[in-house]
């Protein structure tokens, strides 16, 4: 009976020591030490104006809406936001939720931070995803009043939204760092709120515990967040540094557990060895072509160069591992169908096919590429350029027997040139604002200041325009689909690859939601 007792009171040590073990090991575990690229300018949501920032707001604040690993917008703060037939006002209704010091929530907390954004005083590098909003942009350039812009305010927890035109992804917009709300009474109290982490505050997932400028921030979780119960780390640790190769170091030396600011021998080496994590994201890489020179104005040479490339192939040896594009819309935006993306539905609109390039080329009056004018690659020089303009004029030379120059030129001058069409070809790419197609297929519009191409096509602007007027998803996604088929027969532009976001995070990280925005969202991060 004795030595029952014995093993008995082994076990219950043995027991008590492991269940002692696991609830340190984990407390330990739940802590993420990430570096999103350096120090952030400010902390203002309606002042962000760069990568490092958004990823930081993003676990401090929350929006109406909050983006889910789809990139599909769900309700956040919002109890309900209910939308007019016409899609024109929107009726949201906030839940009962507090800030980190627990001051409560309003929706003049929101009204007052959005219209903060639109101030021109405030030089908001992204005020205009508000411009969707009535009058927000006229009070932007100072032709309206205040009263006149559709944000109002009904009771502390109603808000109504008004819009200049539908806008179906309008709760895609909610989710960004500009539509964040501001606690109004701390803003006033204390003038410098957004850069001194002792009196922050915001009312997301987590909360600053310290903040040592240019070094490290400390964020723990936020135990007035309504979601709190969903929020797993316990800490997340963000490190301030620029410099990509130094946090690629660190990262390696096992001072950090991820980061996304890597530089370019980095990327290959890490890709080399195995540990290098990529997601999509919303940018492609394309050329424009000047439909209003000769030979360029051919439809038939405008085809034969784009199915000429061998797309696979050319990318080769790009050590990001960007995607090939066979059409304009990259990935990863969510269609009418549930699950579906409006890449896999419109699939593949390009068909590359030397041979047929080839011939086109021939019924064009250049057979063998004899005769074909000289023409001239316009790039930047200044820019990153996964792919260089010069494999593109192999390719070309290759596989048509065309030879094509080069010409590099500063940001000021080779954006000057595009605009005026002064140019041939020109490298170019496009890099999305939200989570809609409309986004990258509006560019090409008649009336854009962003085509660039001489190119225009009245069916393409009606569908266009059927897309921007209807509140119905599948209307506007089959709207777009039929624009983006005109755009890829007509060949203004040709599409090359599709970007990626490079980063390296450990293994053992779960939950980490990267957006094709380039945000990172550890709302739902665990460390297993």
């Amino acid at each position: 009976m004795k030595r029952n007792n014995r093993l008995l009171a082994v076990i219950a040590v043995t027991l008590i020591f492991g269940f002692l073990l696991t609830v340190c090991s984990t407390s330990m575990e739940m802590k993420i030490r990430f570096a999103p690229g350096g120090e952030p300018k400010t902390l203002d949501p309606q002042l962000y104006s760069g990568i490092p920032e958004a990823i930081i707001e993003m676990a401090l604040f929350e929006g109406i809406t909050r983006l889910d690993k789809n990139n599909v917008p769900q309700l956040a703060v919002a109890n309900s936001v209910e939308v007019s037939p016409d899609g024109l006002n929107y009726r949201i209704i906030l839940k009962s939720t507090e800030f980190s010091n627990g001051d409560p929530l309003t929706a003049y907390d929101f009204k007052a931070s959005w219209m903060h954004a639109l101030n021109s005083e405030a030089k908001a590098a992204y005020a205009y995803p508000l411009f969707y909003i009535k009058n927000a942009e006229a009070y932007y350039s100072r032709s309206a009043k205040a009263e006149d812009v559709g944000i109002k305010v009904m009771d502390d927890r109603t808000l109504e939204v008004t819009l200049e035109t539908p806008c179906p992804f309008f709760k895609s917009l909610l989710a960004l760092p500009t539509y964040f709300p501001v606690d109004q009474q701390n803003a006033q109290a204390h003038k410098n709120w957004y850069a001194d982490g002792t009196v922050f505050v915001g009312n997301g997932p987590f909360m600053i515990k310290s903040w040592s400028h240019n070094d490290k921030m400390i964020l723990v979780k936020n135990p007035n967040y309504y979601d709190a119960v969903n929020v797993k780390l316990k800490e997340l640790d963000f490190y301030l540094v620029q410099d990509g190769k130094k946090a690629t170091t660190a990262f390696e030396a096992g001072k950090l557990d991820g980061l996304n600011n890597l530089v370019t021998e980095d990327i290959f080496r890490l890709k080399r060895d195995g540990n290098l994590k990529a997601a999509p994201m919303l940018g492609t890489d394309f050329y424009r072509l000047n439909t209003t020179k000769k030979p360029l104005n051919d439809l038939r040479v405008r085809q034969a160069l784009s199915i000429a490339l061998n797309r696979q192939e050319l990318l080769g040896n790009v050590i990001g591992g960007e995607i090939p594009a066979y059409a304009f819309v990259p990935g990863t935006i969510p269609d009418a169908v549930p699950d579906k993306d409006f890449r896999k539905m419109g699939g593949n609109l390009i068909n590359e096919d030397i041979a047929k390039a080839k011939q086109l080329l021939a019924e064009a009056g250049y057979p063998e590429g004899r005769d074909f004018p000289v023409l001239t690659i316009l790039y930047n020089t200044n820019g990153k350029q996964q792919l260089s303009p010069q494999a593109i004029q192999d390719r070309w030379k290759s596989n048509l027997g065309i030879n094509v120059k080069l010409q590099g030129q500063e940001w000021d001058d080779y954006q000057q040139n595009q605009q005026g069409l002064g140019y041939d070809i020109a490298r170019a790419c496009w890099i999305g604002d939200y989570v809609d197609p409309m986004t990258f297929l509006a560019i090409f519009q008649s009336n854009s200041g962003n085509n660039e191409t001489g190119w225009t096509n009245g069916t393409y602007d009606k569908d266009i325009e059927t897309a921007q007027k209807s509140s119905d998803q599948r209307v506007r996604m089959e709207a777009m689909h039929k624009a983006e088929k005109i755009l890829m027969q007509e060949m203004p532009i040709i599409p090359v690859y599709y970007y990626v976001q490079n980063y390296i995070l450990k293994d053992n990280i779960k939950g980490v939601i990267v957006s094709p925005l380039d945000f990172f969202d550890f709302k739902y991060a665990a460390v297993q």
